[in-house]
This record gives structure tokens, sequence and C-alpha cells, in this order.
């Protein structure tokens, strides 16, 4: 079922194609991988679409449709495409998919695709906290700035069960870096946070002040103003 899921997949996309849409879309993703110009929101809707009618029946033949979506993708939307089959229930607490979000991240090395994964990361973190935190306060010092990012933005979807030590600390040996999307997702992680805890945001902030890039504090603290 594997194969037929992904040349589903793979048919859908090509035949949704815009040409036009596609050229704008690689020099915004500023990509060398080529676009089909097919609209997020439909990427969505194919792989749903494939998923009802050749359904997976394990984890693993889901791993291995992920797999072969990502690794022979000739189109980035195939690369989101994978992305998106990573979010069917059954691999949602898997912690066999790390992997697999691991090798995504290494190899994506882009933003859009870093962080399509990051709401898989924090389920895995919300289901088995013994297990990633270590692992998040190892990626928060990787020699991989897209590591580094994942791990900062592991916490996004945590709301008020975000662990404030753990985004300290995976924040806290970053402070430093010059680089403009380690530098973004600090105020994003930050910001998103100062949603459920505005005052535990301010402090961070106030504490880390001098250490915090222009970049970071302004986006840590755009909604503390109004809280």
């Amino acid at each position: 079922m594997t194969k037929e899921l992904v040349d589903s997949i793979r048919s859908s996309l090509r035949s949704s194609g815009d040409a036009e849409r596609a050229v704008g879309a690689r020099k915004y993703m500023k990509s060398e991988m080529p676009s089909l110009g097919v609209r997020v929101p439909e990427v969505r809707s194919i792989v749903k679409a494939a998923a009802r009618e050749f359904p997976v029946s394990s984890p693993d033949e889901l791993r291995d449709a992920v797999l072969q979506l990502w690794r022979d993708a000739e189109a980035r939307e195939e690369r989101y495409a994978a992305i998106d089959l990573t979010g069917l229930r059954m691999v949602k607490e898997d912690l066999d998919m790390l992997p697999v979000y691991e090798e995504i991240i290494r190899t994506g090395a882009w933003w859009d695709l870093v962080d399509g994964v990051s709401p898989r990361i924090c389920a895995l973190l919300l289901a088995h906290k013994s297990t990633m935190t270590p692992l998040l306060l190892r990626w928060a010092e990787d020699n991989d700035m897209w590591i580094r990012r994942a791990a900062i933005t592991a916490q996004l979807g945590a709301k008020s069960m975000t662990d404030h030590g753990l985004l300290a600390a995976v924040i806290e040996p970053n402070l430093d870096s010059r680089e403009f999307f380690i530098r973004k997702a600090i105020g994003w992680a930050l910001r998103e946070y100062s949603k459920s805890d505005p005052d535990w945001v301010r402090a961070f902030a106030a504490r880390h002040a001098s250490s915090l890039s222009p970049l970071s504090l302004r986006e840590a603290t755009r909604l503390l103003s109004s809280s």
C-alpha cells in the first residue's frame, strides 16, 4: 500500500501544479529544489485524500511512505506532503518517529521544513517528557543550527503545559548566536509563551536583556505591553 499512497500523492501534486505560482514560490523560499506551485492547504488536502484511499496498516508502513516522499522528492511540495503524512494519529506519540523528524530537520535545513515538524516534536515532548527533555537539551547545543532551532521551537504548541525551565535551558546556550533564524526562534518561542505566562517571559527578558538580540527581545516582548 505504501507505493500506491506515495504514487497517488505525487500524481495529485503534479496535476494540481501551477507553473506561474511555482516560479514565485521557488523565489520566495530561496529554494534550489523546484516547486510545483501547489498551495500548502491544497497539499494538505491531497495528502488527507490519499491517506483515506490508501490507508497505511502500521507505523512502520507510514514511516516508509514518509521517507520515500522525502528522500526521492523532486519538488518542494513532495517534502511538504511527507511532513503532512507524519500528522497521522497513529504516530502522534510514537518515539520511533524521532529519527524521521531529525532527518527532515537536518536534510531539510530551511525554516519551512524544520518548522513543519515542530508540532510533532511538541506532541512527543508532552507524551514522553522524561525521554524528550534530555534530547532537546542536547539539540540546543548541536552544531547544526536547524537542530538548535527545533529545540527552541519545540514547545510552541504547549501553551500552559510549557516547561519554562526547559524553555530557558534551550534558549540560554543560544543567546549569543548571530544566526537570524536562531534569534527569530528565540523571540517567537518567548512571544508564544507570553500568551500563557506573561510574568515569566517579562522576568526572563529582563534577566537576559543584555544578552538577547534586539530582534529576539522585540519579538519576545511584543505582547507584553497589553498584558
